[in-house]
């Protein structure tokens, strides 16, 4: 599976000048939005990802994601391991399970996003169902940016990597980009036009 030709077709895989969550600069981004409106191909990554899992050996009894962005590519992963999906979103800047979610004490909750930069965002749900009493088994996304290392990649975490070693984490591709600061942004020296935030926290 290519996965980065389903980014491409779906002009998915931006390139320009680009604001991160991070607050850092990168030529390009990742919009797994528009690869996830088309339910054929959604339904095709989350099935390649529940393979992954399953191989591994793997017991998951809920999968969540965090909001907005993981939603989608949770919600097929749910339907393709044939578990039931929850989601966290913030409230007043905390991640919180809303909605009338619960889980039950020693859940085995899997963490999925869309694509897992850091994996700041799902750590963040993690500790929210943990402090629940859920247990987390393992997190996920269709993409992995490089900074953390996944089960079945050569490449080795990076110290900006959040999520905890002794947990998988499970993607279908790593996409490994140009990161820099505002201040060291060749970007922004060669005065191209501002950076931009095309992403769910963004426009």
């Amino acid at each position: 599976m290519n996965i980065k030709k389903y980014y491409t077709d779906c002009n998915a895989l931006l390139e320009g000048h680009f604001l991160l969550s991070s607050g850092n600069h990168s030529p390009y981004y990742l919009q797994s939005a528009k690869v996830l409106e088309n339910p054929k191909i959604a339904q095709e990554l989350a099935e390649a990802l529940a393979k992954q899992i399953k191989d591994y050996g793997l017991e998951v009894e809920c999968v969540c994601s965090p909001a907005l962005g993981g939603i989608l590519a949770g919600y097929e992963l749910a339907r393709a391991l044939g578990v039931r999906f929850i989601f966290t979103e913030r409230v007043e800047g905390k991640m919180t399970l809303r909605r009338g979610f619960e889980v039950s004490k020693g859940e085995k909750v899997f963490i999925c996003e869309d694509i897992i930069t850091t994996g700041g965002s799902a750590l963040e749900s993690a500790s929210c169902v943990e402090a629940l009493g859920a247990s987390i088994v393992g997190f996920g996304g269709l993409a992995n940016r490089g900074f953390c290392k996944r089960v079945g990649s050569s490449l080795e975490g990076k110290p900006e990597g959040k999520l905890p070693s002794h947990i998988p984490l499970f993607a279908l591709e790593d996409f490994v980009f140009d990161i820099y600061s505002p201040s060291d942004c060749p970007l922004c020296k060669e005065g191209k036009t501002p950076a931009i935030k095309p992403g769910s926290r963004g426009n």
